[in-house]
């Protein structure tokens, strides 16, 4: 981190997690803090889904809730950026405190349960921004209490498709009570064939991700590649955060409830991303997200299988720089080896991986 890093990291952590969270999104819509993103570079364009990924680091669902700042997160040198989950009606989550930073590993816990603005303000915000560049992908989820949370999904398709460069399914946060449920394939069945016959009525056709969670047992992640080739999905989203608490040094917030990201998911999403890749085979979209706060993990989780990396936990602790690092890292490991594209790369620690879990 440079000093200027250091210097905000040190004042954000003065105020509560989610305090803090308020005022980096008021800096983005203000344009501060202003980071040099790298130059573009041939070697990691990614194409996939019929859109052109500039690099493939993007920054995940669950930072920029309300989809108040896609294009200023790019300008940090993401490839893409994912905004939500955001849900037909606005809802205020679950009760605070609610984030929890565990600083000895690098860590956060949360149980916020799906806080937005509804897809009211969503829509307004990314209608807006019509005619801009930037691959935005757009997160949908069901209201809590909602008496069809499946017509939820579909409502989501039908609203943000004409204005999402990609839409992702959300079924796998652990802070709504009975979500993950939706991942059991009867159920996880029926939601993606209404999710895709939404789309297939909507004014435009977006790529559609669907998001597991990382504590899937074998049997289930099998029948979530049956349901996603079957229903033709076009691509995984591997993961969201973990339930597990294995490992953590920070004994005294390790029993917070809620999901768990940063550095001690990577191993886990990552061996649970090569399980995936080897069911789905090499034709599906995946994209890796859990733990990636380096040049080095993003680049594992290409090795492992996936096509494109997420992060956000990693942001919190190193700072706004970090994407353009990590970018210009992935770029230096391209020129030393030589490759012509950074997909070259993927898939060849991908046996290695699968046999950790």
């Amino acid at each position: 981190m440079s000093v200027l890093d250091r210097i905000g990291q040190k004042l954000l952590f003065s105020f509560d997690p989610e305090t803090a969270h308020g005022m980096s999104i008021a800096a983005l819509r203000c344009g501060l803090p202003v980071a040099s993103p790298p130059p573009q570079d041939a070697q990691l364009k990614v194409s996939l889904c019929g859109l052109d990924f500039p690099n493939p680091l993007g920054m995940a669902a669950g930072y920029d809730k309300n989809a108040e700042v896609p294009d200023a997160l790019l300008k940090l040198g993401f490839g893409f950026a994912e905004v939500g989950t955001i849900t037909p009606l606005p809802q205020p989550g679950n009760p605070k405190p609610r984030i929890f930073r565990l600083t000895a590993d690098e860590a956060v816990i949360n149980r916020l349960g799906f806080n937005n603005e509804g897809h009211a303000a969503a829509e307004k915000r990314l209608a807006a921004r019509k005619g801009r560049r930037g691959i935005v992908g757009v997160n949908i989820g069901a209201n809590k209490d909602s008496a069809d949370r499946i017509g939820d999904y579909e409502r989501g398709v039908t609203r943000f498709a004409p204005h999402a460069s990609y839409l992702t399914v959300n079924i796998s946060s652990p802070n709504t009570p009975g979500l993950r449920n939706m991942q059991a394939r009867e159920q996880l069945g029926e939601l993606l064939s209404r999710v895709m016959a939404a789309r297939v009525k909507a004014s435009a056709q977006p790529p559609v991700f669907l998001k597991i969670a990382p504590d899937l047992v074998e049997a289930e992640l099998e029948d979530i590649a049956a349901e996603v080739a079957e229903k033709k999905i076009d691509g995984i989203i591997v993961s969201n955060t973990t339930l597990s608490r294995a490992g953590l040094r920070s004994a005294s917030l390790a029993g917070e409830t809620g999901g768990l990201s940063g550095k001690p998911l990577f191993e886990r999403s990552t061996a649970v991303l090569a399980k995936m890749r080897k069911l789905v085979g090499p034709e599906m979209a995946i994209i890796g997200v859990g733990g990636v706060d380096s040049a080095e993990t993003a680049l594992e989780k290409i090795r492992a299988g996936a096509d494109l990396v997420q992060l956000y936990t990693g942001l919190i602790y190193a700072g706004p720089a970090l994407p353009g690092r990590i970018v210009a890292g992935m770029a230096r490991f391209a020129d030393r080896e030589r490759l012509k594209s950074i997909g070259e790369l993927r898939d060849t620690a991908c046996a290695n991986w699968h046999k950790r879990l």
